[in-house]
């Protein structure tokens, strides 16, 4: 049997009273994966235990049955893997967005999702007037790339972007949690405080203000960490892969899980991603591959934008442009399918949550539940209840 996971980046939500109490995946128009819910077993996954960070980075690794007290290292190191940067076991890799600040206040975490070839601009200029031995910048995609400081500390802690808009910037600094994470926290605020003297009067971001378009004027630091100890799936289940993705840090996450990186001319990680096209090469990849991760990230960034009507329609076009196709294409083949979310990313709050996500998995000749849609109210009534850890990767995969 060959197996896909469709993963829907913070898709499911919580209810929302000016919806009549009902969440994005209820209202939305989504047939495709209500018959996957129909004809498979449903449940619900614990992806973040209660006192880790519930980000991608720890939630995509539990998906896939890693032990995230054991490997994760934050989003930096994995997106630097994807990037191809050479990071030393000494080095310390950390996400670096630029961001929009108003006033004295944190606008948004991605400057308006600024275009890749402008921020790589204004990376090439934060390189040129603030790198040095000590501290490096590299390109990444939009508002995403990484700094990597070498020989510093992880003790330390940030503040995600996307965690606190509206929120005055002085009040989010890095702040050491120990005297050694000192010197590393005071050289990361005082970059932070330098790229907005540097990048506000930069002419990509003055033309950005000209057009109505919120300008990339901060440098912001956070996740870091070390280069992570991980086993392949192969060796862990057994398993060959590949990952579908625009997103750099599930790139380098399938990356250190020994998977091959396929890349899909269009996908860009918004509402415009060339969803047929992800779904083309996953049926592709089954030919030599046993195990496709396919990830999308719509959902999250309409959830993080708190637009509720965005994250219905982000929904309904992987229904309809993605999963729809996938289904049709592997209708005569012995795939499994299994649909999921990474975390919960609520209209309502804009940021991710620890609630268990829904999931379905679809096993062809299989004994499905009674659960006749896919909801995180629906998915409650499941046959496989409340999972956590590796159990939802065993599951799909019949260890």
């Amino acid at each position: 049997m060959k197996y896909i996971i469709i993963l829907g980046d913070g898709m499911s939500d919580r209810p929302i009273a000016s919806r009549g109490g009902k969440t994005p995946l209820m209202l939305a128009n989504i047939p495709h994966i209500d018959e996957l819910a129909r004809k498979g077993r449903n449940g619900r996954l614990i992806t973040v235990p209660a006192d880790m960070p519930p980000g991608s980075e720890v939630a995509n690794l539990a998906v896939l049955g890693y032990d995230v007290r054991k490997v994760y290292q934050g989003r930096g190191v994995l997106e630097g893997a994807s990037m191809g940067v050479e990071i030393a076991d000494t080095d310390l890799a950390m996400r670096c967005n630029l961001i929009c600040i108003e006033g004295d206040n944190i606008k948004n975490h991605s400057a308006g999702h600024i275009h890749t070839d402008e921020a790589h601009v204004l990376i090439d200029y934060l390189n040129e007037r603030l790198a040095d031995d000590v501290i490096s910048f590299h390109r990444g995609i939009s508002y995403r790339h990484l700094a990597v400081v070498h020989n510093g500390s992880n003790d330390i802690s940030f503040t995600p972007p996307h965690d606190v808009p509206g929120s005055p910037w002085r009040d989010e600094l890095v702040k050491a949690s120990s005297t050694a994470g000192q010197p590393t926290a005071d050289l990361l605020n005082r970059l932070i405080v330098k790229s907005q003297e540097l990048l506000a009067a930069h002419p990509i971001n003055l033309k950005r203000i000209e057009q109505g378009l919120d300008p990339a004027n901060c440098a912001w630091f956070w996740s870091a960490g070390y280069k992570p100890a991980m086993k392949t799936m192969g060796e862990k289940y057994g398993v060959t892969g590949a990952v579908i993705t625009a997103v750099d840090i599930i790139k380098g996450l399938g990356i250190y899980a020994g998977m091959d990186v396929i890349e899909v001319q269009g996908a860009t990680g918004l509402i415009d991603t060339n969803y047929e096209g992800k779904a083309a090469a996953a049926v592709a990849a089954l030919d030599n591959h046993d195990l496709v991760y396919l990830h999308v990230e719509a959902t999250d960034e309409a959830g993080h934008e708190g637009d509720i009507d965005l994250k219905i329609k982000a929904l309904e076009y992987l229904d309809s442009r993605l999963v729809k196709h996938i289904v049709q294409q592997v209708a005569s083949l012995d795939v499994a399918i299994a649909v999921i979310p990474d975390h919960a990313t609520p209209c309502e709050l804009r940021t991710h949550t620890h609630d268990a996500v829904p999931f379905i998995i679809y096993k062809p000749g299989a004994t499905p539940d009674a659960v006749a849609q896919y909801n995180e109210t629906a998915a409650q009534n499941g046959d496989y209840g409340l999972l956590e850890g590796e159990e939802f990767i065993k599951a799909l995969l019949g260890k």
